[in-house]
């Protein structure tokens, strides 16, 4: 079964930034709860996404326990928006796709991941029980950690 995660929210500062600020895979481990021991395993001198790069991450998202995730970054329209899709990780189908738009009030900033669980039955009671609330967790954390950096 497939879920979709949409999310918005309104950036108080300009385009360059918010990209500037997005656009860095290091940048990842900011906006994560500290609990999943979010660290990324790529070497990126300070490298901004490109179309067809590979980003490898280690990260705790469920009970502590650690695992591997490598996207790669399928799409980019620089300044507009970009695309990270899972190669290899916890979910059969992971594409999150991120929109920049400018406005009056600075940017607003579009989330929409398309996801799918493994394990079928299981996996549909599995996203029931937890996947979906540490979805929600994860977006809210972020969603706090960005008003306290760019909406002060």
């Amino acid at each position: 079964m497939s879920y979709r995660l949409s999310r918005t929210q309104q950036l108080h500062c300009n385009i360059d930034t918010a990209w500037e600020f997005f656009s860095s895979p290091y940048n990842l481990a900011r906006i994560t709860p500290k609990e999943m021991k979010f660290l990324v395993l790529s070497d990126l001198p300070d490298e901004r996404i490109y179309e067809g790069m590979i980003i490898d991450y280690k990260v705790s998202p469920l009970l502590g326990i650690p695992m591997r995730w490598r996207t790669r970054i399928t799409q980019v329209d620089e300044g507009r928006s970009f695309t990270d899709f899972q190669e290899k990780g916890p979910y059969k189908l992971w594409n999150h796709f991120h929109e920049f738009i400018p406005n009056e009030q600075g940017v607003l900033v579009k989330d929409i991941v398309d996801y799918e669980l493994p394990m079928g039955f299981l996996g549909q009671i599995a996203h029931t029980v937890m996947v979906q609330k540490k979805l929600q967790h994860i977006f809210d954390y972020r969603y706090r950690v960005l008003e306290g950096l760019f909406n002060k």
